[in-house]
């Protein structure tokens, strides 16, 4: 089955934890990562990779000392990941929620992220959620770190506002659906 078939099956089980009818474009991948200065980044986050369409352009890109961990909590999808990227030692898949990011970088002796890049479908979840969410993004982010969000529409831009005081927005029309694109920098 193709990957985008079996993506679209998992949309129809799942719809709450897969926030899109397909996996994201190259389109939205190299606008989501265009910020990153992947040569001074050591610690990436990754929430709700899918299928790892981001997380193969990060890991392409990424230097050999730097640590990738990925949050998934569909099921199906973290142990694809998990299988296809178990031989890199950059590369921790974790099936978890996104609130327990710092437990999982606590594990490995490390505070802090420099970027959190997120492909959670935000305005699937109830507000009290979206804020423990970005509020654990926050707290493990360092300092001039950089939050990097797509969404389909603008309902969380304020929760996003709320929490980060410096947010750029940007569009990629070339997705489907089209994205938003919120890159936040931690003041």
């Amino acid at each position: 089955m193709s990957k985008k078939r079996d993506f679209l099956k998992q949309f129809f089980k799942q719809k709450k934890k897969i926030g899109a009818v397909s996996p994201s474009s190259r389109f939205l991948a190299s606008k989501m990562l265009e910020n990153i200065d992947f040569n001074n980044c050591k610690v990436i986050v990754e929430l709700g990779p899918g299928t790892g369409v981001f997380t193969r352009k990060i890991i392409q890109n990424m230097a050999d000392d730097a640590k990738l961990f990925v949050f998934e909590l569909h099921e199906p999808f973290y142990l694809q990941l998990k299988k296809e990227f178990q031989n890199d030692k950059r590369v921790e898949i974790i099936l978890d929620s996104a609130e327990n990011i710092g437990e999982h970088l606590k594990s490995h002796s490390i505070n802090q992220a420099d970027v959190v890049l997120s492909s959670l479908p935000l305005a699937n979840f109830n507000k009290d959620l979206v804020k423990s969410i970005l509020n654990s993004i926050y707290d493990y982010l360092s300092m001039n770190g950089m939050f990097i969000q797509f969404q389909y529409s603008l309902r969380s831009k304020k929760q996003v506002d709320e929490i980060f005081d410096d947010t750029k927005l940007s569009f990629t029309p070339r997705n489907l659906p089209p994205a938003f694109v919120y890159t936040c920098i931690k003041k």
